[in-house]
């Protein structure tokens, strides 16, 4: 699976017995975000670096590890000693290191970003890695590595959510799907969709939205933040949950959401989409390996469905920053440099099958480019909205960049379980955004200078 779905990890405060939720990293790493900000030492730009990463799927280390043997060889200024720390330690394993034991360079998930730079463990990156580098990522990558006007992370791939859906189910039943973002499904159009299905569904259940997953959880708020911002609200606006989170037509939107689940497979087993159980699988681009073997030219990619404000999608993944500890900025930011190129992150993606987050490498990507079988997902981010200005005008939405991530994800996440259980929205609404706007209060804003 790829590495969107490892962020479906937990994190946890060194020592403690009990493996906690992520909305524990904003009360781990003993920072307050008070003083100055925090750069690394730029060093002689020549010796040795510590790099740490997460130990994911086998071909992903692997590319990693063929990336800095090439770099070691190719020069001989600089050596990179490599570390891969196990998927499921790996945050904790940052959060419980203090900012002077921390690597050189370090991967990390890019909703934990703002907190580990809250908490004083990341340096800005500018001026260490070259601004061809920058300037050759892509917009959506960019915009959830970006703190103040000050870049922090950059990301070999990005990730993207969509539709799969069974072109011969769907024949079947006479629905007409959307081909591109421009005519996407609108909200009633695909519930619609969802009744002509069932009427031709030996169980009545025609979609998946990973429930297998749960929704109380990083997945509900990356698979389910946006139905939100396609009904034109926000997580956070301003730093305020309240008049964003819980306003009336995103208290529709989620009302809708609920209407779903008679419709819904359970998909216990994971495969109720290969299997052909369901004409629909609302999942993310990780996905496409399996589908695309089990249903061959039936499988086609559609978009996430159109609340009122467009259709949305989540973006964000593994990115790759500096250790706030360093001292050596430019040997760290001339490694980065080389592992951002096209050779590098072409071999990383065709690894895990994950977009580009690079503009040369996104372009000539057989599964992303222009004609390929997951240009939607390409096209999704080309429209970065950031995390601001979330209009019709853009798809791909970042997570809210702030060190307060972990409640509000864990506060959403909570409320949107609530609502598929059955619970009001309006009510689960406004008591998320009430608990997100007292934690936030209560940590001064979560205020990073």
């Amino acid at each position: 699976m790829s590495s969107t779905n490892r962020r479906f990890r937990r994190a946890a405060c060194s020592g403690a017995a009990l493996v906690l939720p992520l909305a524990a990293l904003a009360a781990c790493g003993g920072g307050n975000g008070s003083g100055t900000d925090t750069s690394a030492d730029a060093g002689s730009g020549r010796g040795t670096i510590s790099v740490w990463a997460h130990q994911g799927q086998k071909s992903e280390d692997a590319a990693l590890q063929s990336a800095v043997k090439s770099f070691n060889s190719s020069q001989d200024k600089i050596k990179v000693e490599l570390k891969l720390i196990p998927g499921n330690d790996y945050t904790k394993t940052i959060t419980a290191t203090d900012a002077a034991q921390l690597p050189d360079v370090l991967e990390f998930d890019g909703p934990t970003m703002a907190n580990f730079v809250y908490n004083k463990k990341l340096a800005p990156l500018d001026g260490y890695v070259s601004l061809k580098t920058t300037a050759n990522a892509t917009d959506a990558i960019k915009a959830q590595g970006e703190i103040g006007g000050k870049h922090y992370g950059l990301g070999m791939y990005d990730s993207g959510l969509g539709i799969y859906g069974n072109k011969k189910l769907l024949d079947a039943a006479g629905v007409k799907y959307p081909t591109t973002l421009a005519d996407a499904w609108t909200a009633e159009e695909f519930t619609a969709a969802l009744k002509a299905l069932k009427a031709k569904d030996s169980d009545g259940k025609p979609l998946d939205l990973q429930e297998n997953n749960g929704y109380a959880n990083e997945w509900g708020t990356y698979g389910f933040a946006p139905v939100v911002w396609s009904a034109g609200g926000s997580l956070l606006k301003h730093g305020k949950a309240q008049g964003a989170l819980d306003t009336p037509a995103v208290v529709s939107a989620l009302r809708t959401f609920q209407s779903w689940k008679p419709y819904v497979d359970p998909n216990t087993d994971g495969n109720a989409f290969a299997k052909g159980r369901v004409a629909l699988s609302w999942v993310g681009h990780w996905m496409y390996p399996a589908y695309s073997e089990a249903l061959g030219d039936d499988l086609v990619v559609l978009p996430l469905p159109d609340f009122g404000n467009g259709p949305k999608t989540g973006q964000g993944s593994w990115a790759w920053g500096i250790g706030a500890g360093s001292e050596n900025g430019k040997a760290a930011g001339a490694f980065l440099d080389y592992l951002l190129n096209d050779t590098n992150v072409t071999a990383m993606t065709k690894a895990n099958g994950a977009p580009p987050a690079t503009k040369s490498a996104l372009a000539t990507s057989a599964l992303y480019r222009q004609g390929g079988p997951l240009q939607l997902y390409a096209d999704q981010l080309t429209k970065p909205c950031g995390v601001s200005s979330i209009d019709t005008s853009c798809i791909a939405v970042t997570r809210p960049v702030t060190a307060g991530y972990p409640t509000v994800t864990a506060k959403f996440s909570e409320a949107l379980s609530s609502v598929y259980g059955g619970a009001d929205p309006k009510d689960a609404l406004a008591k998320a955004a009430r608990a997100i706007d007292r934690d936030f209060s209560d940590n001064a804003g979560y205020q990073i200078p």
